[in-house]
């Protein structure tokens, strides 16, 4: 099964994020799965907190540079953020907390042309007593789409690939999105290509062959799978265009 949209890039600004002021430095390793340590330009070693729960293949080479983000809020254990790396390929945005945010305000912009007739959106919505999904889109008729967002930041040779590691979680959302179709709600699963030297999307059977399947049969079942790739710098990351996908 294959999908190949029109080629059409999002120019609409405001439906970016900007980060005020990234601080670069030099990826020494990541370890207990949600900290970093990184060599600042002075030399000092810091810890970051890593916003990232999968594997991170591709984006862990040590000495690759990275830039972080800096809290001011003095509660904070550690405050410096890995947002990005710099790869062969492109700059990758690590932080996956900032793909829900980026496609919402992408949604509410009117910036996603198929998700544009839906006007009002909420966040992290429960749908069933151990399932929640990312997005709730209601459209001035009372049209209900549920959006599972998912961000992916492995490419390998032009191919972008999900998950970078095994995930039950992400199967059952796939499930769940099923049960909302039989339902009649329309039900999305959004890729975040968090880089630009992605050609083509597949899920990752090589990593998670069970996902593969279930998406095979999400698809199937008609849940709409979306993928799209950013435009990203070290001072803003915008949702750019719809590429193809394969199954």
């Amino acid at each position: 099964m294959r999908h190949s949209p029109a080629k059409e890039s999002t120019q609409d600004v405001s439906a970016g994020i900007r980060w005020t002021k990234l601080i670069r430095g030099t990826l020494v390793r990541r370890y207990k799965r949600f900290l970093a340590e990184i060599r600042l330009r002075d030399g000092r070693i810091i810890t970051a907190h890593c916003p990232n729960s999968g594997s991170m293949r591709g984006c862990l080479e040590p000495g690759g540079k990275v830039f972080l983000s800096r809290s001011e809020n003095p509660r904070r254990r550690y405050p410096y953020t890995w947002e990005l790396i710099e790869t062969p390929g492109s700059l990758v945005c690590v932080n996956t907390l900032i793909a829900n945010r980026l496609v919402s305000k992408a949604i509410t912009s009117r910036s996603v042309r198929s998700l544009s007739e839906y006007h009002l959106l909420r966040s992290e919505v429960q749908c069933s007593e151990n399932s929640r999904l990312d997005l709730l889109l209601e459209a001035s008729g009372g049209e209900l789409c549920f959006v599972e967002i998912k961000s992916c930041t492995l490419v390998e040779d032009g191919v972008a690939y999900f998950p970078d590691a095994v995930t039950t979680r992400g199967r059952r959302h796939l499930i769940e999105l099923q049960r909302q179709v039989t339902l009649g709600r329309r039900a999305v699963i959004f890729f975040l290509i968090q880089r630009a030297d992605a050609r083509v999307f597949r899920p990752a059977d090589h990593i998670d062959p069970a996902y593969g399947a279930e998406l095979r049969c999400a698809a199937q079942n008609l849940v709409e799978i979306q993928a799209y790739d950013v435009r990203l710098t070290p001072q803003e990351i915008e949702l750019n265009s719809e590429i193809p996908w394969e199954l």
